[in-house]
C-alpha cells in the first residue's frame, strides 16, 4: 500500500469542476470532499450531502432558553421570594415574556456558535486544516481518497479529461498554515 492518502484535482473554473465530479461519479469513484473559494449552487445535491439539521438544534437551544427563563422566574417569584405587591398575582406571565424571549435568543445564539465550532472543528486557537492552500484563493479542488481502491492512473486521466489544471498526490491528511 502506498503512502498517498489523497489525490487532488485542481480546477480553475467551477463548471469544469462540476464536470469532473460527474466524470468521477460515472466511473464509480468516491469523492472524499470538494473545496471551493466560494459557494457553488447545487454542489451538495450532486455530492449527496444530507440536509443540515441546524434548524432542529436551534429550536432545541431556544426551547432550553425559554424553559430556563420560565424556571428561574417561577422559582424566584413564586417559590423562593413571594411578594404581594398591590394584590397582583405572584406569577403574572405577561410581565415575564420579555425576559423569556431574551433568554431564548441568548441560549440559541450561544448554542449555535458552539454547534458550529463542534461540527467544523474550528475551535479558537486551532490551526485551520486545508488540503491545498489555493482552495481559499482561486482554485476548486476535488479530493479523492486514494485508499478506496480506485486506480490512480484512471483517476488522474479522468481529472485531466474534465479540465483539471493539475493533479497532485497528497501524502498527508492536511496541510497546516503553521
Amino acid at each position: 500500500m502506498s503512502n498517498i492518502k489523497y489525490i487532488l484535482g485542481s480546477f480553475g473554473d467551477p463548471d469544469e469542476m462540476m464536470h469532473g465530479i460527474e466524470k468521477l461519479q460515472e466511473n464509480n469513484i468516491k469523492i472524499y470532499d470538494v473545496y471551493t473559494p466560494m459557494p457553488i449552487h447545487g454542489i451538495e445535491a450532486k455530492l449527496g450531502v444530507k440536509r443540515s439539521r441546524i434548524d432542529v438544534a436551534a429550536f432545541c437551544f431556544g426551547i432550553t432558553g425559554t424553559l430556563a427563563a420560565f424556571s428561574l422566574i417561577y422559582f424566584t417569584a413564586v417559590v423562593d421570594w413571594r411578594m404581594n405587591i398591590g394584590g397582583k398575582p405572584a406569577f403574572a406571565l405577561p410581565d415575564f415574556i420579555p425576559i423569556m424571549f431574551e433568554l431564548t435568543v441568548l441560549f440559541c445564539a450561544f448554542g449555535m456558535v458552539g454547534s458550529y465550532y463542534a461540527s467544523t472543528h474550528l475551535f479558537p486557537g486551532r490551526a485551520p486544516r486545508v488540503m491545498d492552500l489555493r482552495a481559499t484563493n482561486d482554485r476548486f479542488i476535488i479530493a479523492i481518497d486514494a485508499q478506496q481502491g480506485a486506480e490512480h492512473t484512471k483517476v488522474d486521466s479522468l481529472l485531466k479529461e474534465a479540465g483539471a489544471l493539475e493533479v497532485k498526490y497528497n501524502e498527508r491528511k492536511y496541510i497546516s498554515y503553521e
